[in-house]
């Protein structure tokens, strides 16, 4: 009988635990495909960091006022891999970008996952669908 519950209690825990490393990097579990933005602002900051990298994008309405959004993309491994570092996706200081995101299901919050981010010279990184 102990060996039993031993063994489904191992079971209940492996479940749970692979359930929240799945949904914590689900990019559809955290953000809704069915809201796409078209962001248009400067990049003040790039976290290079694991588990994913953040742009952090300035983001000016027509009054002036300024809204930071915070976009998630891949993991620094990836980005190495197609050549790209920090300093390639921040862009020259000041540059106005495009990026294509979608948003996060959380609607409270100015966050969303990165699919393309084009620069004012026209070239663009393609993270992501379209």
């Amino acid at each position: 009988m102990r060996h039993r519950f031993a063994t489904m209690l191992v079971a209940a825990t492996v479940v749970v635990i692979a359930a929240s490393a799945s949904a914590h990097h689900s990019v559809s579990g955290q953000y809704d495909s069915s809201k796409p933005l078209s962001l248009t602002g400067v990049i003040s900051k790039v976290d290079w960091i694991n588990p994913h990298i953040y742009l952090h994008l300035d983001v000016k309405d027509k009054d002036g006022a300024v809204t930071s959004w915070t976009l998630s993309t891949l993991p620094t491994a990836m980005m190495r891999r197609a050549g790209l570092t920090k300093e390639s996706l921040q862009g020259k200081p000041g540059e106005v970008v495009t990026i294509t995101a979608i948003a996060a299901r959380d609607e409270t919050k100015k966050l969303g996952w990165i699919s393309k981010i084009t620069y004012a010279d026209g070239h663009h990184v393609q993270l992501g669908r379209d």
